[in-house]
């Protein structure tokens, strides 16, 4: 092997072991993280201390994500957790070329048709904060508490198939752990197998 590719494959390494350091762990202090939202907007993990914050990864061309988008699902938890103080980011990182990537004028109106009610859409087409939280599916959910502590990393339910009609009667895992955590309780479900759709990152340089 020569020096050039020794050199090549040790950093590749060193990057591998920095993203698996750097991924997301229910217990431990989330991957604080700054992005830039649909409107411009900078959002900033750290900025978010003291609220409970839920991530979304999301796809729109993917049917599991259209199964809880069609039933209306996401949309009523988005609704029903903002209302009680808790930040929702949607988090998109497809890349440019890959299914589901998608501008933030075409972000705004999509969403806008979809009636959703999260507080931002985080554009992440370089895949950097999915890398950091090691996002695999659309959906993949996680929940963050006020002390910015990951305390759940998963599905958003025990239903993973793309039928709409089975939003009924599933367990929802997050609204699960919101419930518990808001009351001062421990997560009794803080990880679950995540399904749905890969999430289409881009080639790393």
């Amino acid at each position: 092997m020569t020096r050039t590719r020794t050199v090549a494959t040790a950093a590749m390494l060193l990057l591998i072991l920095s993203g698996l350091a750097q991924a997301a762990r229910v217990g431990e202090p989330a991957p604080d993280f700054t992005g830039t939202d649909s409107h411009g907007r900078t959002v900033r993990l750290a900025d978010l201390k003291g609220k409970f914050v839920v991530l979304e990864w999301h796809n729109d061309g993917c049917p599991y994500v259209g199964k809880h988008y069609g039933s209306g699902n996401m949309q009523r938890l988005q609704r029903e957790w903002t209302g009680k103080g808790v930040v929702w980011l949607t988090v998109i990182s497809s890349a440019e070329g890959q299914q589901g990537y998608i501008t933030a004028d075409q972000a705004d109106a999509y969403f806008k048709e979809k009636n959703a009610a999260q507080t931002a859409v985080l554009l992440d087409p370089k895949g950097t904060i999915g890398r950091m939280y090691d996002a695999r599916t659309t959906p993949h959910m996680f929940v963050i508490d006020p002390k910015g502590t990951l305390i759940y990393n998963g599905a958003v339910d025990d239903k993973p198939t793309t039928d709409r009609a089975d939003v009924t009667g599933a367990t929802n895992y997050v609204s699960a752990a919101l419930t518990e955590a808001m009351s001062g309780k421990p997560v009794t479900r803080s990880t679950s197998r995540p399904y749905g759709c890969s999430v289409k990152y881009g080639t790393t340089s």
